[in-house]
């Protein structure tokens, strides 16, 4: 079958490799129909490659049609409609009745000391092969894959993979009175369904930040009042002066580790990219930084008693923040891999109807041949031709 695959810092490459099967008694392969670049991946193809080996398969939000599965699954068959959860849970262990399925004890990389495995996202969640390929390998098939209709495009159903319940998570974990305001800084996939989410749930407010025109023009059509930080001094005084001078009662952060404006992290991340991969993981998993720009500034612009949720993925160790300033105003801090499976049910009913109130299928800006999956990367990096989310087509 053909790939994605990683080769090395900015070189991902379609290649032949072996057809995934069935290994164990709770596996089911699926014929992926689907398959989208998330901004996550564009981490490994800039920062994490001293995790990755070439060949190593990306991809981490497939669906698709089951093709066979193991004598443990009793749930789905051949021909099932489903979409793939990024992390892998066994949906029974103490931390899965929990509904923490993203620290599933049975799938935990714990030799990295890392939580649930995750699909194509490097040795630290277990080199466990991705869905940017035409077939999957899909292990704890008895809990994982979510079955959908088999009508409406893919679109409709695609993003229950990550970016739709990971925003959803945000959501909530940012918890936002009702009739309060919520500010999203970064305004790509998960920022755009942020905002809408946000409102859904009775926000009367959501302020989006972004420095990209064709972001912030899709965050407008949605009811969102944007900024554009380019043209601001002082983002943190912009935004505690447009709510009552005390700021937005919740800021949800989903940008993450590569942050504009951090030209010090941007540094450190660049030089420990140049070490061989041993020395480049000794340095990251011990003293590794990211770009805190925006989490500095999300934290600033809270209300005093305020949250800040953060879905924008991160992966220093010795990242420093502002203690004091967070005490002293009472701000909480709430965080966290999604775990998928635990906001299905709460988003299934907005996708089984005709109005799209999320607008699921207007997310999309470039659907691509599955071949083609290096310009998509580039071209979604760069954010090029007016890229917010790209599917690549198997």
């Amino acid at each position: 079958m053909k790939a994605v695959t990683w080769q090395g810092k900015r070189d991902v490459r379609v290649e032949e490799v072996p057809d995934p099967r069935i290994e164990e008694p709770t596996d089911a392969v699926v014929r992926v129909t689907s398959t989208a670049v998330c901004g996550s991946d564009l981490h490994l193809y800039e920062v994490l490659g001293p995790y990755l080996a070439p060949g190593d398969i990306l991809g981490h939000e497939p669906m698709g049609v089951v093709e066979e599965v193991g004598p443990g699954v009793t749930r789905l068959k051949p021909g099932d409609r489903v979409v793939v959860p990024f992390n892998i849970a066994c949906g029974t262990c103490w931390m899965c009745q929990r509904q923490l399925y993203a620290q599933c004890e049975t799938t935990q990389v714990r030799a990295e000391g890392k939580g649930a495995a995750l699909f194509g996202y490097t040795c630290l969640y277990g080199s466990v092969p991705g869905g940017q390929a035409e077939y999957l390998r899909v292990p704890h098939a008895q809990f994982g894959p979510i079955t959908v209709p088999d009508t409406g495009p893919d679109e409709r159903w695609l993003y229950l993979s990550d970016i739709l319940p990971t925003a959803w998570q945000a959501v909530k974990y940012a918890d936002t009175p009702p009739g309060g305001t919520l500010a999203v800084f970064g305004l790509g996939p998960v920022g755009q369904f942020c905002a809408r989410v946000g409102l859904h749930l009775g926000a009367g407010r959501v302020i989006g930040l972004d420095l990209v025109p064709e972001r912030l023009e899709m965050a407008r059509r949605y009811g969102v009042e944007v900024l554009d930080v380019r043209d601001l001094d002082d983002v943190p005084g912009t935004l505690v002066d447009m709510v009552d001078g005390r700021g937005p009662d919740a800021v949800i952060d989903a940008v993450g580790m590569e942050a504009h404006g951090s030209p010090a992290g941007k540094l450190a991340q660049a030089a420990a990219g140049l070490l061989a991969d041993r020395l480049a993981q000794a340095m990251t998993d011990r003293v590794g930084v990211d770009r805190l720009s925006v989490l500095h500034a999300a934290l600033k612009s809270v209300r005093r008693g305020g949250t800040v949720s953060l879905s924008g993925v991160y992966g220093g160790e010795l990242d420093p923040l502002p203690l004091m300033e967070m005490f002293d105003r009472g701000v909480q801090l709430r965080m966290g891999q999604c775990h998928v499976r635990r906001w299905v049910d709460e988003i299934m009913p907005l996708l089984s109807g005709d109005d799209d109130p999320l607008g699921v299928e207007d997310l999309r800006t470039h659907r691509l041949p599955l071949q083609r999956a290096p310009e998509a990367y580039e071209m979604f990096q760069q954010k090029r031709d007016g890229c917010v989310k790209v599917v690549l087509e198997p």
